[in-house]
């Protein structure tokens, strides 16, 4: 293979991506890129917790008496009493059995399908699902069956035709999707998974801390016991790093014997599991951030309406400007950069093809007057039609 040749056709594709060094900026939700401040819109620390004071106070004080690493795997020697009281905090805000932590979204989903799952076996899966569920499917091995995205109707067909014909089945959708920000209809997926007499694996990654009462995600605590495996992550809107699975005490015992990326993985270091404990105290305390962020959203997606005609399926702080070709999305990223915002351009194979966009994360750190530029911009690539005139794809940078 020529690896030289291979870069060329990415690029003129309009695939090709690189990373952006930047700098930490002055406050929360921005970010310094080639000595500009820029607003970040590509974050997923939702709530800014990352510099939260009591998490950096915490991973700090783990570090110092539990030094920068947990040594060994969690059936070694790397399962420390800071992980198990991390584990009993996801349960309770979950309102499951249990809960396992593992190293991250990834190695949960791509080492917990597995688990679940064999050649013999079959997977009922949202076809616009997470990378890492995907390859999890992959590695299972299992007959995979995709239905049309949060389609509860097709999913009931492929169930009904199907489902007799192995022995174990397994439903998986994210709660929020991590490029749509639309949410799963998860009570018809608990119907379903019932009647059927399938499991059901919900990532809550992008809803944790966000969505439900305390926090909890959008896989609320009344019907948290429903759903077999609830997936999630620390690094989003909790501000810190890893993952963890609420499950009944049966399936964490399970899972710690089949589960490979748990077995096989250094556990995580005292300071992020500390930081994970103080996020999960701050957000059941105070719901007020949360609040902002969705009413935030809320009105953003509105105003991206009224002034761009520009619709989403979004109910999150997730909102895609969806502009269709590479070229496009290249270009308004270029213009939004050049405005001041912190943007990438999405494209295949992480969205669909022709569904090329920029993928808005918003957190506490923003306001309604920075996001009214953000919508003028917009609204003047669209008008002026640019994406038809653009430069050519291998003079724009983007990741």
């Amino acid at each position: 293979m020529s690896i030289s040749k291979e870069i060329e056709k990415i690029e003129k594709a309009g695939l090709l991506r690189r990373t952006h060094l930047l700098m930490p900026a002055d406050r929360p939700g921005w970010v310094t890129y080639r000595g500009r401040s820029l607003m970040d819109l590509c974050s997923n620390d939702y709530l800014c917790l990352s510099h939260h004071p009591d998490l950096i106070d915490a991973s700090c004080r783990a570090s110092r008496t539990g030094g920068c690493s947990a040594r060994a795997s969690r059936l070694m020697s790397g399962t420390l009493e800071v992980h198990e009281r991390l584990e009993t905090a996801v349960a309770r805000l979950k309102n499951s059995e249990a809960a396992l932590v593992l190293g991250s979204g990834y190695l949960a989903n791509t080492g917990i399908i597995p688990a679940l799952c064999s050649r013999h076996d079959a997977i009922f899966s949202d076809r616009l699902n997470h990378a890492s569920i995907m390859d999890g499917i992959q590695l299972s091995r299992a007959r995979l069956f995709r239905y049309r995205h949060r389609d509860t109707g097709h999913l009931r067909q492929l169930l009904e035709t199907h489902r007799q014909d192995y022995p174990n089945a397994l439903i998986i959708s994210e709660s929020i999707f991590s490029m749509d920000g639309d949410m799963a209809d998860i009570p018809a997926l608990i119907r379903l998974k019932r009647q059927y007499s399938a499991m059901l694996l919900i990532d809550d990654a992008h809803a944790t801390g966000i969505f439900g009462k305390y926090g909890e995600g959008a896989v609320e605590r009344d019907v948290a016991r429903e759903v077999d495996v609830i997936t999630g992550t620390f690094g989003k809107a909790l501000g810190s790093y890893g993952a963890y699975a609420a499950v009944s005490q049966e399936m964490k015992e399970l899972l710690i014997n089949r589960c490979r990326t748990f077995i096989f993985s250094t556990a995580l270091p005292p300071s992020v599991t500390e930081a994970s404990l103080s996020a999960i105290r701050i957000v059941t305390q105070d719901d007020r951030p949360r609040q902002y962020l969705l009413d935030l959203s809320a009105r953003f997606r509105q105003l991206l309406r009224d002034e761009t005609g520009i619709s989403t399926h979004s109910v999150s702080q997730i909102v895609p400007i969806t502009v269709g070709s590479n070229r496009a999305a290249l270009e308004l990223q270029r213009l939004l950069m050049d405005a001041g915002f912190f943007t990438k351009a999405i494209r295949p194979p992480t969205v669909p093809q022709n569904t090329a966009r920029i993928r808005v994360s918003l957190t506490t750190a923003h306001h309604m007057d920075d996001l009214r530029r953000l919508v003028s911009v917009t609204k003047g690539f669209i008008i002026q039609d640019s994406y038809h005139q653009t430069q050519p794809v291998n003079s724009i940078t983007s990741a």
